[in-house]
């Protein structure tokens, strides 16, 4: 929540051995350590597989707000912003649609967390019914990470070096693509699977 740091991942299914080599895989690349997980309410996290996994990985685990399908905020406010806007909202199911959506999260990261600014709310006051929200600067997460002192020295240097090597014309111009070969094989797989339901209607 301090840095707005984003990771995403494609789980072909919520099975427990997906979602934990996963949070290993996040974990490792985090530029920070993973101290707990607050996850929403679903079955692949609400689970006593995941719980013995923070246990043994002396992780802190927590719910949000039980029994509410918008529990968690931060993490419905990102799932639209990165996820939906970048992919939309359909399911891509297939083996092919999984490995385009691994290589769209690989460069995608590197450009929402380096070079897209975003601002987080300091306070609201309320007046009457009136509502004034304040905002604090427009900071890449790469940026917060650089100010914050709870990381290390040795550590911002290496987000230094990363943040040098990286072009962020590049990195958009090869989302896009990606993005571009995504839709068209929905596109495809969409057109189908309506000849096989118009198909068997005729017969």
């Amino acid at each position: 929540m301090a840095s707005v740091w984003v990771e995403t991942e494609a789980l072909p299914i919520r099975a427990q051995v997906w979602t934990f080599q996963t949070l290993d895989k996040i974990k490792k690349r985090l530029p920070f350590p993973l101290l707990g997980i607050d996850s929403d309410n679903d079955g692949a996290f609400i689970n006593a597989h995941l719980i013995r996994y923070c246990q043994e990985n002396k992780l802190t685990f927590t719910r949000s707000c039980p029994y509410k399908k918008n529990d968690n905020r931060y993490v419905g406010k990102k799932n639209y912003l990165v996820v939906c806007r970048l992919v939309g909202y359909p399911r891509y199911d297939t083996e092919q649609e999984q490995n385009l959506l691994k290589q769209i999260y690989s460069p995608s990261r590197l450009y929402y967390n380096f070079f897209l600014p975003n601002m987080e709310l300091v306070r609201k006051e309320r007046r009457g019914s009136r509502v004034t929200k304040k905002h604090d600067l427009p900071q890449a997460p790469y940026q917060r990470l650089l100010e914050s002192p709870g990381i290390s020295l040795e550590q911002k240097n290496r987000l230094r070096q990363t943040y040098q090597e990286l072009n962020v014309v590049k990195l958009k111009r090869e989302i896009d693509k990606l993005r571009e070969r995504l839709w068209r094989l929905k596109k495809t797989k969409r057109s189908c699977t309506n000849f096989r339901i118009d198909s068997y209607v005729r017969q």
